[in-house]
């Protein structure tokens, strides 16, 4: 299987007043058209406000930097969800889900998104559907279906239509005051992945949609070591380096090595299934975000007290190495 797994840095899509999206094309990095995964950055400057959306996509945020207030409705829900989220917090976004996003403080808030793309229009890109803004649904009716839908004047109708001329992201005035988030955070969306060594979303039970993905926070001091590992159940890893750098291996069937590469801050890159990948920090250490396509992933390890080599009986290596019981013992010692 030959796919390009260069790590690779996102690009602008749209940059207005009140920030920025960033995307990953699949056209350039088309492992996310092949494996039917997806990403994206939102930036958004103090007082930024993304437009409410949902999309065709399900996904996991991840807040690198600032903080932010969303507003979250969900399925058949009358009732909107507000929550505060801040740097190193996990928020879900599942499938059809319509969200706003909201800078009130006073630095830049940045988040990624990763997730997959099985059921989009374009496997690899998350398609968004804006319903105000520029590009929202309702410039898309002529003002005679709007005003007969709500009831107002044509005139009116315009005004709903042409009114808010930003696409994404507009800047909000400070006398505009949005919902206050709840004071205790709904672990349904989010939770702070600082505190946790490995954690997973499951939303089928709750919400009747296949929200299958998982999200995990590997911080790594200078020159450690995470690996080799690789998933058991068919799911891909999407990884993005948050901070600091440095060096992956990845393998693939065959024992072909499929990637050697430097990575650095801001870069993604993806893991296939049942490969096998060795992540190196560098001096200055790294922290890196990664999602799994499964709610339950399962992990073959290749060192540590539950690697393949602790379990298999110590006479198995031998045979299997063709090395000495002195090397297996080192080996096996090792984990």
């Amino acid at each position: 299987m030959e796919m390009n797994l260069v790590p690779q840095m996102a690009q602008v899509f749209m940059k207005e007043e009140g920030g920025e999206y960033y995307t990953w094309p699949s056209s350039e990095f088309s492992v996310l058209s092949e494996a039917k995964l997806g990403a994206g950055k939102l930036v958004l400057r103090p007082r930024g406000f993304a437009q409410p959306h949902y999309a065709d996509s399900s996904k996991i945020g991840y807040v690198v930097q600032g903080s932010c207030t969303v507003g979250l409705i969900s399925g058949n829900d009358s009732e909107e969800t507000v929550l505060k989220i801040n740097e190193g917090d996990a928020i879900a976004v599942p499938l059809g889900v319509i969200s706003w996003w909201f800078n009130g403080g006073d630095s830049d808030l940045i988040i990624v998104f990763l997730g997959e793309t099985s059921q989009a229009y374009t496997p690899g890109i998350f398609s968004y559907f804006f319903l105000t803004g520029a590009m929202g649904v309702l410039t898309g009716f002529s003002p005679e279906f709007v005003s007969k839908v709500y009831g107002i004047t044509e005139k009116e109708s315009k005004a709903l239509q042409i009114s808010q001329t930003a696409k994404l992201i507009s800047k909000l005035d400070d006398g505009i005051k949005l919902p206050e988030p709840s004071i205790r955070i709904s672990q349904k969306f989010a939770f702070n992945l600082d505190h946790n060594d490995c954690s997973s979303f499951n939303f089928n039970a709750a919400e009747n949609s296949p929200f299958e993905l998982s999200a995990n926070l590997v911080k790594l001091d200078a020159g450690s070591v995470f690996g080799p590992v690789f998933t058991k159940d068919s799911s891909f890893q999407m990884i993005y380096v948050i901070r600091g750098s440095g060096r992956i291996q990845i393998i693939g069937g065959n024992g072909i090595l499929a990637l050697d590469s430097e990575m650095e801050a801001g870069q993604l890159f993806v893991v296939p299934k049942f490969f096998v990948a060795v992540q190196i920090a560098d001096a200055q250490g790294m922290e890196c975000f990664s999602v799994v396509t499964s709610s339950k992933p399962r992990f073959g390890r290749l060192t540590g007290n539950a690697s393949v080599w602790e379990t298999l009986p110590s006479s198995v290596v031998q045979a299997s190495l063709n090395v000495t019981p002195q090397l297996v013992k080192l080996l096996k010692s090792e984990n």
